[in-house]
């Protein structure tokens, strides 16, 4: 990640949001040969964009108005996007590998933080959270296991267990393309989810540290923004890989 002295998208002559997003991958890419990774460093982490950006402080109420900016303005502007930005979207910047290869370091998204409001989620949704073992930072998953099932995870089969499947369903995930060997058994109480990242090999989800409940869903990824070639609503959908 860029240092917090950087920002995304700040004002004409400082660095653009495209470039620093290159430059975050340039980065991300630059890890010496023989390094040893930790589970951790592979971590898909989501990182608040609003904690990148420095605003730019006005020098003075005249300045504002010489260049047609009004305090009227700037008020409605509070007022409109305050409410959306607390209530109802986020964004936020992938970054690491646990979500490949549907989601990649430096893809921008919004989420939807309304939705879970009003609506439970559902399986196959990617969703960011905050983990139970650090909740101040943000992870990026799919919900793979719903409230009052028992989940059994062997390798890249999870079967599920619930009133409707006492025998077992086993589920499929088309948008798997990596293999684990990793295995994991809960019985999930009320309201309570579990979470998986799509690159199982390397992703530190609910197989190491349990369920996860509600409250620490954050909300849905609705909108893929950047790469420009990946835009997408509801990206990594689970629907649009049968």
């Amino acid at each position: 990640m860029n240092d917090e002295n950087n920002s995304l998208g700040q004002v004409s002559g400082q660095p653009s949001m495209q470039d620093n997003l290159n430059d975050t991958i340039l980065e991300a890419s630059e890890v010496p040969t023989g390094t040893p990774l930790t589970l951790e460093k592979y971590e898909t982490e989501i990182y608040d964009v609003d904690g990148e950006l420095n605003p730019v402080a006005p020098q003075n109420t005249q300045n504002h108005h010489k260049d047609g900016i009004s305090w009227k303005f700037i008020f409605f502007i509070i007022i409109i996007l305050l409410p959306i930005r607390l209530f109802v979207a986020e964004p936020f910047l992938v970054y690491g590998s646990s979500m490949e290869p549907n989601f990649d370091t430096g893809d921008y998204l919004i989420v939807d933080e309304l939705s879970y409001r009003v609506s439970n989620p559902k399986r196959g949704d990617v969703v960011v959270l905050r983990p139970p073992t650090d909740e101040t930072k943000h992870f990026i998953k799919r919900i793979v296991g719903l409230p009052n099932e028992t989940i059994d995870v062997k390798g890249d089969q999870v079967t599920i267990y619930n009133a409707a499947n006492p025998n077992g369903l086993l589920l499929k995930e088309p948008y798997l393309k990596f293999h684990s060997d990793k295995e994991a058994h809960f019985d999930l109480k009320d309201n309570e989810y579990f979470v998986m990242g799509d690159n199982r090999t390397v992703s530190y989800d609910s197989r190491s540290w349990g369920p996860l409940t509600r409250d620490h869903i954050t909300g849905k990824a609705f909108l893929r923004l950047y790469p420009f070639n990946s835009i997408s609503i509801l990206p990594g959908d689970s629907s649009k890989f049968k």
